[in-house]
């Protein structure tokens, strides 16, 4: 009994994370992480409501948490925060320095959540650990983090493009729909409006980049889709 209570007690603490973590999730989704019944997700909901967790249900989508509600710090776990650090170093090693300020700021916040213990242990592990690649930290773009929120929030870019090849320039609109990464650059794979068609953009190319006031309407394509169809063209 005192088992199972301490199994459900860890469960009802990750569904918490994930209601923390994601804007919706249903009752499906939450049984099978867990591996247990739907009807085992609705008394556990049902739970965090009467221990005053103002979860919000909407009918026939899921479950989120009311807006403005804040969980407490999480507690990592050692391994969690050796997953962190090593993550760390691999960033660190990123061409675009806007991604690695970005990183540097959250990991920073969550080492300060750590227990001291932990912190310690997490800070010899970054200590002792190397990646070769860009041995230097040489850093060749300035416009990930940018993009990352104009492409969650489908905002139109202004981009000036330089291209090797012609060693021309172009100024181009585009709507954003993925970011790739290669060892040596990051890609942006984009609607051009100027070629009326998908393109790629290497980033450490990209000479100016604005940010319009205006959105785009998203693409109905997953990027599995996207990569399936270039495929057949080529």
């Amino acid at each position: 009994m005192i088992d199972n209570d301490t199994k459900r007690l860890s469960r009802l603490t990750a569904i918490l994370t994930q209601l923390q973590t994601k804007r919706l999730i249903t009752a499906p989704d939450l049984a099978e992480k867990f591996s247990v019944s739907v009807r085992t997700i609705y008394r556990d909901m049902r739970a965090l409501e009467q221990s005053g967790v103002p979860v919000v249900t909407e009918e026939g989508k899921g479950y989120s948490l009311m807006d403005g509600y804040r969980l407490p710090p999480v507690m990592f776990t050692e391994t969690e925060a050796n997953a962190l650090i090593t993550a760390e170093q691999l960033v660190i090693k990123n061409k675009d320095a806007s991604f690695v300020k970005e990183y540097r700021e959250a990991i920073g916040k969550i080492k300060a959540v750590l227990r001291h213990n932990t912190k310690d242990s997490a800070n010899l592990l970054s200590e002792r650990i190397l990646f070769g690649h860009n041995a230097g930290n040489d850093r060749t773009s300035t416009n990930l983090a940018d993009l990352q929120l104009a492409l969650t929030r489908f905002t139109l870019l202004k981009i000036d493009y330089h291209s090797p090849d012609t060693n021309e320039s172009s100024s181009r609109t585009i709507e954003p729909f993925a970011l790739l990464s290669t060892q040596e650059n990051w890609l942006l794979v984009a609607w051009c409006r100027l070629r009326k068609a998908f393109r790629t953009f290497r980033l450490d190319r990209i000479r100016n980049l604005t940010v319009l006031n205006e959105r785009f309407e998203p693409h109905k394509m997953t990027l599995q889709e996207y990569f399936e169809i270039s495929q057949k063209k080529s």
